[in-house]
């Protein structure tokens, strides 16, 4: 799956919706927990090279396996606007 071809209007104004969402204050507190939790395992030794924070599963998965739910897709996730 390739980039999204969208016109520069299109572009810019999706580069404002996903800084914006990047910045909402769930997104701040997930990566704020992301950080810390990393941190935490780095200093108790264990390898979280190529691996990101799972907040689903509480713990450590590979950067493909946390994304898009798993091969299943996004869409089947339910209605995430309510957990703001």
């Amino acid at each position: 799956m390739g980039k999204q071809k969208l016109s520069p209007k299109a572009a810019k104004a999706k580069a404002k919706r996903d800084l914006a969402a990047a910045n909402s204050p769930r997104r701040k507190k997930m990566r704020n927990e992301n950080q810390k939790k990393r941190r935490a395992a780095i200093k108790a030794g264990k390898n979280v090279k190529g691996k990101d924070y799972d907040h689903k599963t509480g713990g450590f998965t590979s950067v493909k396996a946390n994304r898009g739910n798993r091969g299943k897709g996004t869409k089947k996730e339910g209605n995430r606007g309510k957990n703001k």
